[in-house]
């Protein structure tokens, strides 16, 4: 088992557009095997490729209890609309109120190349726009507008890290 180190703001691979899986080979494997390793730590929903540092369009998602990966994946059928507190292992400590679709569907492969359909609602949706936010090189605080945006960026500015002593 192998859980990789998590990438975090100011790491220049996060704001990188993530390569297109063109290979699915035993490395494209090892990558998803180490994504949802990683994953599995507890409180985790989701782990892009640039989040362990790998500029591919992959990512793995850990949500009620089921793990699984997509490669490529594209997003479509996004259906009404809900703003809740979402956080980033990228961004550590932070929580924003975030805009979201409450269902969406994603499509790509698995990690063998075969054809892979997600139908995400709540929060399997979230992450799954989360997950694939990053591949794009963005960021859960780039969806942010006016006051919680502004606050968000001043935060991260200052350095705030929750495992600093007397965070």
């Amino acid at each position: 088992m192998t859980i990789r180190p998590i990438r975090v703001v100011g790491d220049p691979v996060l704001r990188t557009e993530a390569d297109p899986v063109r290979v699915f080979d035993a490395e494209l494997r090892s990558v998803v095997r180490d994504l949802e390793d990683t994953v599995r730590e507890p409180g985790r929903a989701g782990v892009a490729g640039p989040q362990i540092g790998v500029s591919l369009r992959v990512f793995s998602y850990n949500v009620d209890g089921v793990i699984g990966h997509m490669v490529n994946p594209v997003l479509s059928g996004f259906e009404g609309e809900r703003e809740d507190d979402e956080g980033c292992l990228s961004v550590p400590g932070l929580w924003f109120p975030t805009r979201r679709a409450m269902r969406v569907v994603a499509t790509g492969q698995d990690q063998h190349g075969e054809p892979l359909v997600i139908e995400g609602e709540g929060f399997l949706a979230r992450a799954l726009q989360h997950e694939t936010d990053h591949l794009d090189g963005r960021l859960y605080i780039d969806t942010l507008t006016g006051d919680v945006r502004r606050q968000a960026l001043r935060a991260i500015r200052a350095g705030y890290h929750p495992t600093r002593p007397g965070a």
